[in-house]
Parts: C-alpha cells; structure tokens; sequence
C-alpha cells in the first residue's frame, strides 16, 4: 500500500515537471528598465533616452496631383530611423483652402500604441505672423502644446523681429526658457539642397544648447510636394516637457516658412 502511494506521488512529480508554465510570477521585478523622472507625462518616457527627432511629412498625392492643400500627416523617428511617434493635422477643409499656411489647426501625436500623448495647437490670426509687430498678441504666431492633451507643458512664441527670424520656448507658465534664431535668408526649391537652421540658445543668449533645422527632402520631393523634412536636436538630460514644446516648434516653422511653398512661388 505504501508502494503504491509512493509511485502515485512520483507520477505527480513528474506530470508538474512536464507541464509548462503559462504564466509569469507576479513577484518578478525588471531591473534593467530606465528610471522615469518624476513628473514626467504619460507617452513622453522615451524622450528621457534620446537627444534627437527626426518628422517626415508624407507626400500626399491628392495635394501633388490637384495642388489642393490637405491635412498634413507626419512620421516621427529617432536618429536610427525607429518610428516613435506619428502625427495628423486637424483642420478643416475651408480653413486650409482660405487661410493657407496661415490656417489655425491642431496636430495630435500617437504613440506606437495609438495613443494620443502630445497634443499641439495654434489659433488663426488675421494678422498673425508680422514680424516686426509681433510684441503685440494679434500678430504673433503662438503654438500651445499639450502633453497629455488637456495638460499645457510649453509654448513656442513669434519674437519681434526686423529681419531675422526670432521665436521664444516657454515654459507652461508662459516664462521665456530658450531663444530661438533662424538665418537671414530662407531658401526653399529642389536645386536647394543645403540645411535650413534654426539655433536654440541658452538665456545667456549665447550659448547653443540645440537647434531645429529643415532638411533636404530629395529632388522629386522637393519638386513636386511642399512635404517637408524637419529634425530637431536638444540636450540628453533636457526636460521632456521642453522637448515635447522644440517639437512643436518645428511644427510652427514648418507651417510659418514651407508651407504652400508652390503656391507662393506662383
């Protein structure tokens, strides 16, 4: 009797060793995971990792094929070229067809998970964009981003200006955190194949701590879309709030200078 208690104990030994585990232990703690700094907003740990983002608009053929302007869709990538983020412009079609580059919109960014996690807006103005004028609210560009959207983290601000362009980054508070400087002159077209800078600068105005740069998109591109390609660097250890706001901030000069850039050209 003994015997046959004992085989039974061994039959069930062995069926618990063949059997597979299904599931991980709870108590299992990773360790090798980056520490996310306190304060930082749901969507935006990634950017504790990297120093630079690389947008890419899509060429949309309905716009290269009719020349009707249509909402702007973008990829987000790192510097290796990994998709971290993508973006679709919000507007409607009257306020692109009679506003132009000038148009109010918003730009929602979506995680890989397809989760909403920065959200970025700016209002029409009528007078918006005059430089020179541009101390006064009603004609500055201003760009408002939102990380998660309902929750302001920053604001990229038009600076006046006489010749060169000049913007602000600004904290959720509205206090001025980086200048930013832009060249004399801005060229745009297919046969232009150099870099268009636009230099971040520390309080001191002097140092540059990053800058957001238009690249050359190619020549077919180039030539037949206004589909920009945008990166924007910044320090490693930079909070990501202001990272998600340099963000925004290529989004602003992207509408502000290379937008409809065929149809200002005609």
């Amino acid at each position: 009797m003994a015997s046959e208690t004992d085989d039974k104990a061994a039959e069930s030994d062995v069926r618990l060793e063949l059997e597979p585990v299904t599931q991980q232990p709870s108590h299992v703690v990773l360790t090798d995971q980056p520490q996310v700094p306190i304060g930082c907003p749901p969507g935006l740990e990634y950017l504790t990792q990297i120093d630079q983002l690389l947008v890419k608009q899509k060429v949309e053929l309905m716009e290269v094929f009719t020349d009707i302007e249509t909402k702007n869709k973008y990829v987000i990538k790192n510097s290796m070229g990994q998709k971290v983020y993508h973006a679709y412009e919000a507007s409607s079609f009257c306020t692109r067809l009679c506003c132009g580059k000038r148009r109010g919109f918003r730009i929602k960014i979506f995680d890989n998970d397809k989760k909403e996690v920065i959200r970025v807006k700016r209002k029409f103005k009528c007078c918006g964009g005059i430089a020179c004028c541009a101390n006064l609210g009603c004609a500055a560009h201003e760009l408002k981003v939102e990380a998660p959207p309902g929750t302001t983290v920053g604001y990229a601000r038009q600076q006046c200006t006489c010749w060169k362009p000049h913007y602000s980054i600004r904290n959720a508070d509205h206090e001025k955190v980086f200048d930013v400087r832009g060249p004399c002159c801005i060229w745009t077209g297919a046969c232009y194949r150099c870099d268009t800078d636009f230099k971040v600068y520390s309080p001191d105005g002097h140092t540059v701590v990053g800058k957001v740069s238009r690249q050359h998109a190619g020549f077919i591109k180039e030539a037949f879309s206004d589909a920009t390609n945008m990166s924007v660097t910044f320090p490693m250890d930079l909070d990501v709030k202001l990272k998600a706001t340099m963000l925004g901030l290529a989004f602003l000069i992207d509408f502000m200078y290379f937008e409809d850039q065929h149809q200002d050209d005609d």
